[in-house]
């Protein structure tokens, strides 16, 4: 059997958006891909997929599963055949980003300051104010250039119709860009040529604008600031892609004991000496950064580092703080602070969401819980949510007694049945679901997003829960002009 047949015999689902196929074909955007892959015998294709997971495996591309007790390292799941976005569709995702960026960054400095959106009661007061993440301690702090959002990881998904709803922000310490760089350099390897014929945007340059803007947020005017990548260490699920960064930018990979505050300034031990981090690009949680202001029992964090960061001599990348605007409540309020800030209509809608505050909104979600999702407003990686069509009836009755007793705690939204991408499964194309995750780096001059991002897939027949450490995969995901 040779690809085209495996084209031919590709069974997309009846009324959900499929990125390739359409009732009267293939979409445009994937005629290369098919031409490339119709000639070519099944077996050859079987052996590249074999080659992309030998090639994970070798330079031990993986994640953690911290549920799974038989073996917690596991190798990221790769699907050989790309996810393919239009250059119309990537420039909508785009000034879509960038809007809500705008956005978003604005809330973060206002609620840390004069919280003018409370006063104007565009959001409750409340709602800030029972959130875990809103961080009084850095209240009034001064963050360079006003910008607290500076690498984020946007969750996109693709409705029924084809529009593209945003799904979730990612604030704090977004990950997955590792997996993104790596998809493509696979994809490369297993397919040479194929990517120059199609055209595809590049994204290897990600690395280079990371460290250039992170250069770019030293408080002082410094000709060549020393920038560093605070990890809480191996044991950490995101451990490759810490010291993936950390080597494509080259710049040192530390952990809390390898730094110390000295009169409100941090320092990281060298072999020469003490040498002063003017730029921390963290991928530890706030409650860990700092044991004198937060958990006292972190071993992660730099005592004092806060101290430092108060008077200005470090900028933390992400800013501290920034989970307040990763709320799943608050992600509510995005569209109104577009408005109230911006003045603009909203480019990429959220998804549907009903506060389970809200009397009225909680009955009806009570009614019509099969058709809902259920998520707790702080949790995220696919934890805490309950698939209303998927969960037995006693999940739904104890789910229904947690959201009475603490309402605040979660939110509701329809399931939207996810566009779907053919995948390369048992040596066939299969539909299965994906969101896309792209990439929006964020300085002084400006919002930059790498073309693509990460589609993430729902691996299992049938499954909407894309996460990694839910047993989803990833997908190279290329941005072509037509």
């Amino acid at each position: 059997m040779i690809g085209k047949q495996l084209f031919e015999n590709y069974g997309a689902y009846s009324g959900i958006w499929d990125e390739m196929c359409y009732q009267d074909g293939i979409r445009s955007q994937y005629g290369q891909i098919y031409n490339d892959i119709a000639q070519l015998p099944v077996e050859l294709l079987l052996q590249k997929d074999k080659q992309a997971g030998e090639l994970f495996m070798n330079q031990g591309i993986t994640f953690t599963v911290y549920s799974d007790n038989a073996g917690i390292e596991k190798i990221f799941p790769f699907d050989i055949i790309p996810r393919i976005l239009t250059g119309t569709e990537w420039r909508h995702i785009e000034l879509g980003i960038t809007q809500r960026l705008r956005a978003l960054n604005l809330f973060l400095k206002d609620i840390y300051s004069d919280q003018q959106i409370l006063k104007d009661k565009v959001i409750p007061a409340e709602l800030i104010a029972t959130c875990p993440h809103y961080t009084r301690e850095v209240h009034g702090v001064k963050v360079p250039h006003d910008l607290y959002v500076h690498i984020s990881g946007i969750d996109l998904i693709r409705g029924q119709d084809g529009t593209f709803y945003i799904l979730e922000d990612n604030l704090r310490t977004p990950s997955g860009v590792s997996y993104m760089l790596e998809n493509r350099e696979v994809t490369k390897r297993i397919f040479p040529g194929m990517l120059g014929n199609s055209k595809a945007r590049m994204i290897n340059n990600y690395p280079l604008l990371l460290h250039d803007i992170l250069g770019s947020l030293a408080p002082q005017q410094l000709s060549n600031p020393t920038v560093a990548l605070l990890t809480p260490g191996v044991y950490n699920s995101a451990y490759f892609e810490h010291t993936f960064l950390a080597r494509q930018m080259g710049i040192p990979l530390v952990e809390g004991r390898d730094l110390l505050v000295d009169n409100h300034k941090v320092y990281m031990k060298t072999t020469a000496g003490l040498q002063q981090v003017h730029v921390l690009y963290r991928r530890l949680d706030d409650d860990y950064l700092d044991p004198l202001v937060f958990r006292p029992d972190s071993a992660l964090g730099v005592p004092g580092l806060m101290s430092a960061y108060r008077k200005g001599n470090i900028a933390i990348v992400n800013a501290v703080g920034n989970g307040v605007a990763d709320d799943k409540a608050v992600y509510a309020y995005v569209p109104a602070m577009i408005k109230y800030y911006l003045n603009e209509e909203v480019i990429l809608p959220n998804v549907p969401t009903y506060s389970m505050e809200d009397a009225d909104a909680r009955q009806h979600v009570f009614e019509n819980m099969e058709k809902m999702v259920i998520k707790r407003t702080n949790q995220s990686g696919g934890y805490g949510m309950v698939m209303g069509d998927k969960a037995a009836e006693e999940e739904l009755a104890g789910v229904k007694k947690e959201i009475l007793a603490n309402p605040r705690d979660f939110i509701a939204q329809p399931i939207i049945k996810l566009s779907t991408v053919p995948c390369f499964i048992d040596g066939k194309l299969q539909p299965r679901h994906v969101d896309l995750r792209p990439y929006a780096l964020c300085g002084p001059g400006g919002i930059k997003i790498v073309p693509g991002g990460l589609t993430r897939v729902a691996l299992s027949e049938g499954s909407l829960v894309v996460n990694s450490s839910q047993g989803g995969g990833s997908k190279d995901t290329w941005v072509v002009d037509l």
